[in-house]
């Protein structure tokens, strides 16, 4: 596995593994897909940084977009993790987010924040944050719609 910066050739790729990881919604798929989009767009920004995990064969089988949280002091957000399904429980998602901490912390960031829904289908994501050491910071009920929390992950460096 190789590790990588994202380009626009990657795209369509990740679309199908954001579609093939039945987690996410049209709408949150759509969102995903625009802001890869604008960090290939507007790189400079520094809104977005945006690894792909490629296999063996170079095929993009997973990607991690993170940015800074505005108006905060070295604060980030983890905004999107994904791996497809056939390369999950490989140690794959945990090489992405090593990879996103290692750069975070040659930033001097101080906090990552990572929103997330209460929801059966992000019950895995959720499990994932916990092992890595995140802690729930925060959960808003019904934010997403009734039923559906908002939780906030935080790990300090």
């Amino acid at each position: 596995m190789r590790i990588r910066p994202y380009c626009s050739p990657d795209l369509s790729r990740i679309r199908d593994i954001l579609t093939g990881s039945k987690t996410f919604t049209e709408e949150e798929i759509t969102v995903a897909l625009s802001v890869l989009e604008d960090a290939q767009r507007c790189p400079q920004s520094g809104d977005y940084t945006v690894f792909c995990a490629d296999d063996e064969r170079g095929t993009v089988v997973g990607y991690i977009c993170y940015g800074p949280v505005p108006m905060t002091d070295r604060c980030y957000d983890l905004y999107w993790i994904c791996v497809d399904r056939g390369s999950k429980r490989t140690g794959l998602g945990s090489s992405l987010i090593g990879e996103m901490e290692s750069d975070l912390k040659k930033r001097g960031v101080r906090h990552i924040y990572i929103d997330t829904s209460s929801t059966p289908p992000y019950r895995d994501a959720r499990l994932f944050y916990e092992r890595h050491g995140y802690k729930v910071v925060s959960v808003s009920p019904d934010y997403y719609c009734d039923g559906d929390d908002k939780i906030v992950y935080l790990k300090k460096f």
